[in-house]
């Protein structure tokens, strides 16, 4: 097991980290790292925490190895755009306005409909 050794600084950039974010995630994260730097098993912090201690201990290995960006999620790109971008307003536009809006004699969309406007 790695033992996390903090400077002043670090403990003070997680702190605030872990105080000012509104990612539920991160402050866990951060309050892993913490606590581990306070001699707190992986176990322990993990029930704390509510994860695994397979979790907690990629946590303070992300940690070791890149700092507080190592904490950070990591999205999946996922998958690409099946529409261009600049259709998007004129898209809203319609939508917004409704099928009789556009001249056809339904109050409602079906996905049907529109892709065939588009």
């Amino acid at each position: 097991m790695r033992r996390i050794r903090l400077t002043t600084a670090e403990q003070e950039q997680l702190e605030d980290t872990f105080k000012t974010t509104s990612d539920r995630r991160l402050r866990d994260r951060c309050q892993a790292v913490l606590m581990a730097s306070r001699g707190r098993k992986r176990t322990t912090i993990a029930q704390d925490v509510g994860g695994h201690r397979t979790t907690v201990r990629l946590w303070l290995q992300h940690y070791h190895e890149r700092g507080v960006e190592g904490l950070q999620i990591q999205w999946a790109p996922g998958q690409p755009r099946r529409l261009p971008e600049t259709l998007g307003p004129t898209i809203q536009v319609w939508v917004k306005a409704g099928p009789a809006g556009c001249g056809l004699d339904r109050a409602h969309w079906t996905y049907e409909e529109l892709a065939t406007y588009v």
